[in-house]
């Protein structure tokens, strides 16, 4: 399927796709792990998604809990990749384009599964 979709869309997809899991990422490391934090992995979810989420402020609701902050911009990744990115690339089925990141990283899981049987 990768080998059909453009070198740059395919790029900008897993630019997209790592952003929207480190954002995530943050989110669960949040729920048992302050944001203040020392520990290293939490410094680094909070130093590469902190300009998502001041970037996406103007588009967060203010009754939105501080914590649900990164979920919530991950949300609107999800959606552009899911949704705007096969339209504007003249699909007409929305999601044929959704998700090379997550079928690549399926296929190596399926591999190294196979290498154990």
């Amino acid at each position: 399927m990768t080998a059909e979709i453009p070198v740059a869309i395919l790029i900008l997809d897993y630019v997209m796709g790592l952003a929207m899991w480190t954002l995530i990422g943050r989110f669960g490391m949040s729920i048992f792990v302050s944001e203040n934090s020392d520990f290293f992995f939490m410094k680094a979810f909070v130093r590469m998604t902190d300009p998502m989420i001041r970037f996406m402020n103007r588009a967060t609701p203010s009754f939105l809990v501080d914590k649900m902050r990164p979920l919530y911009v991950a949300w609107f990744i999800y959606m552009i990749r899911f949704y705007i990115m096969p339209l504007v690339l003249g699909y007409s089925l929305m999601g044929v384009l959704s998700f090379p990141l997550e079928s690549e990283i399926a296929l190596v899981i399926y591999d190294i599964g196979q290498l154990f049987r």
